[in-house]
């Protein structure tokens, strides 16, 4: 499946793959770990809580790294309370982008150490790499 070809579901992936979260999914996973997972919401609301960046720059963030980790549940969470909080569509557009940019930089940079593995080749060899 292409980028093109995904719905309005926002998952590529099958029922299967990508459930929907639930009330009982959240129970069972409290049930199985109640410390873990309290501790986790602790966190997380902390985390989101109004500080010296606002509410709505941490959810904006959130989008971001949501995209870069290609978390499809996250996207979603934070897109809507990224909205919730008074984000636009189009500042929301503008941090996906910027994402995107941190992706393809990371690639780009990346890209330093197939040359040196290429040159630690030819060192070894006569042949060209």
């Amino acid at each position: 499946m292409f980028a093109h070809d995904i719905g309005t579901t926002g998952c590529a992936m099958t029922e299967t793959l990508c459930p929907k979260p639930s009330k009982a999914v959240a129970q069972r996973r409290r049930a199985l770990a109640p410390e873990i997972d309290a501790a986790f919401q602790q966190f997380s609301e902390a985390v989101f809580k109004q500080g010296t960046l606002p509410r709505k720059t941490k959810q904006l963030i959130a989008v971001a790294v949501a995209h870069v980790t290609q978390c499809p549940y996250c996207i979603r969470g934070h897109t809507k309370a990224a909205s919730q909080e008074g984000a636009t569509p189009e500042e929301i557009m503008e941090v996906i982008w910027v994402a995107a940019e941190m992706r393809v930089g990371a690639a780009s940079a990346h890209s330093v150490l197939a040359l040196d593995a290429l040159d630690e080749m030819r060192a070894g060899s006569d042949a060209p790499a």
